[in-house]
This record gives C-alpha cells, sequence and structure tokens, in this order.
C-alpha cells in the first residue's frame, strides 16, 4: 500500500478522506496548510500527494510549482471547477483533477490508477541505451533483448537499487544470493564480467579498489 499526503484545510474533508485510505490500507500524512507540505516531504517518502487549490498561505497551484520538480504524482481535489482551473492544473503536471463534491470510491478508483502508472514507470530505467524493466525481469540495449541469466539480473537489480553506492563482494553475494556466502567471492566478479559485456558497462560498473563494485550512473543522488 502507498503513503498518501492528504492537503486539505477543511478538517471534516480531511478527516474523510484519511478514514477511507486508512480502510482500504493506505498510511497518510495531513496536511492543513499549503507551507506545511515542504518539511513533510523532506523527511518523509511520499508516494501521492491529494492537493486542494484554495489553501492558506500557499495555494494549490503555487504549491505545485515549487515541489513538481522531486516528481511525485499529485491529484488535485478542489472546488474550483471551470475549465481554466483544470487546464492549470493539468500543465502544472497533476496526474488527475477531481472536482468537490466527489463520490470516496471514484477518488479511490481514481488513486489506485495513478498508483499503478507510477509503479509501472518508476519500474523501468533507462541508463546509456540500456532500458531495464525490473517488474517483467527484461533488459534491451538499443530496443534488443538482452539475454542475462537469473542471477545476471539479481546482481543488475541490486546494483540498480544501490546505484552510486559501492558494495563489497560480501554484500552483492548477500543481496543478490539472498544469503551470506563464505569462502570464495569470485563468481561476483565472473558474473560482473557478463553484465559489463552484455550490457557494454564496462565504463559504467566501476571497480573499487579492494572492495567491490559500484554502479555509476550520472545525475543521480
Amino acid at each position: 500500500m502507498a503513503t498518501i499526503l492528504v492537503v486539505e484545510d477543511e478538517k471534516p474533508i480531511n478527516d474523510l478522506i484519511t478514514m477511507n485510505l486508512r480502510l482500504v490500507g493506505h498510511q497518510f500524512f495531513k496536511a492543513f496548510g499549503g507551507m506545511e507540505v515542504p518539511p513533510i516531504l523532506e523527511r518523509e517518502k511520499i508516494d501521492l500527494i491529494l492537493l486542494d487549490v484554495m489553501l492558506p498561505e500557499l495555494d494549490g497551484f503555487e504549491l505545485m510549482r515549487r515541489i513538481r520538480s522531486l516528481n511525485i504524482p499529485v491529484i488535485f481535489i478542489t472546488a474550483k471547477d471551470s475549465l481554466a482551473d483544470r487546464i492549470t492544473g493539468f500543465e502544472l503536471g497533476a496526474d488527475d483533477y477531481i472536482i468537490k463534491p466527489f463520490e470516496i470510491l471514484e477518488m479511490l478508483a481514481r488513486i489506485n490508477v495513478v498508483l499503478r502508472r507510477s509503479t509501472k514507470e518508476q519500474s523501468t530505467l533507462i541508463i546509456d541505451d540500456v532500458e531495464i524493466r525490473t517488474l517483467e525481469r527484461q533488459v534491451y540495449k538499443l530496443g534488443c533483448a538482452v539475454e542475462l541469466t537469473a542471477r545476471e539480473f539479481e546482481l543488475l537489480d541490486v546494483l540498480i537499487q544501490n546505484r552510486n553506492i559501492a558494495l563489497s563482494r560480501e554484500k552483492l553475494l548477500e543481496l543478490a544470493w539472498g544469503y551470506d556466502y563464505e569462502g570464495e567471492t569470485r563468481t561476483v566478479d565472473v558474473h560482473i564480467r557478463q553484465l559489463r559485456k552484455k550490457l557494454g558497462w564496462e565504463e559504467r560498473i566501476k571497480t573499487v579498489f579492494k572492495l567491490g563494485y559500484r554502479l555509476e550512473v550520472p545525475g543521480e543522488p
């Protein structure tokens, strides 16, 4: 289930939304004004924001302008029902726009659609000319499928999840193989060599002297 931030200044509506989110298994945080949102986003991992437009201190449209670079899915829930307002919402990057009053079941259905879309997008990563689809466990280079063994894909997935982080051979074995491997660790070197060759990542998967390996992805944290 997802963690959802509900930004709504009317407490009864905020309570109604969060009560129903809890009933279907989602976790949530509440905010009652626009200025409350940035600190929450700094300390919590939020999967979706339900955002009112008419908020105290900082309205939803202006807040969206400030946070859209974070690439968190946003659904506007607002009484502003004019075509111009809806266009503004979508132009700012909103994933959906729900007009008050709304049916709870419809809101939950729209949330599910946005979450499914977001999960699918996040499960695909493109590095150079290589596309990795983690959910489908498929890899493509220049549009052509790359045949990886199960172990090679598990190792690739671990590198991707920990990109730009140096991992020891022992830690790679533990994460990719699922158990502690005592003794010989050259099997990691063999699988890394195969990944480099198949993906053309000789310069992308770096050897960390006396430690292990690091997948370097520019622009990533």
